[in-house]
């Protein structure tokens, strides 16, 4: 009996949509970084990128729980001496829900090339429109 290997040729690639609104922000990342490995298909292949699309909407909705809002923070050096900036999620989930829920995903994803290409196939949006109907993604239902 043979393993099955999935490869180029026998990869289908969905499109999916996620709401965060009212969600915690690291249960809808946990759920969007299956989708992009492809974790849910049963061809699932631990060295190959047979992922889906993932479209999130209503970023700017997602919760964090806890005190997370001001106790958590984004974190960026430049390189420098005292070039450590540090911003609360609190100010972050108002200017940039895109960049927070990014993140969140990103690190849910394994540390390797595969996590590059599985981060081109995320698609985040601040609010419900998004401009992506034309592939008509379905909603992910189950948790």
């Amino acid at each position: 009996m043979s393993t099955f290997m999935a490869n180029k040729g026998n990869t289908v690639r969905k499109w999916y949509i996620l709401d965060a609104a009212g969600k915690p922000l690291g249960k809808t990342a946990a759920t969007a970084a299956n989708l992009l490995r492809g974790k849910h298909k049963p061809e699932y292949t631990p060295h190959f990128d047979c992922g889906d699309f993932v479209i999130i909407i209503n970023a700017s909705q997602a919760v964090l729980t806890g005190n997370k809002m001001e106790q958590k923070y984004y974190r960026t050096h430049s390189g420098y001496v005292g070039g450590l900036k540090e911003t609360k999620y609190r100010l972050l989930m108002e200017s940039k829900p895109e960049l927070a829920m990014k993140l969140a995903v990103k690190g849910m994803l394994p540390k390797n090339i595969l996590s590059k290409d599985a981060l081109t196939r995320l698609k985040i949006f601040r609010f419900a429109e998004h401009k992506h109907s034309a592939q008509q993604p379905e909603a992910w239902t189950a948790e």
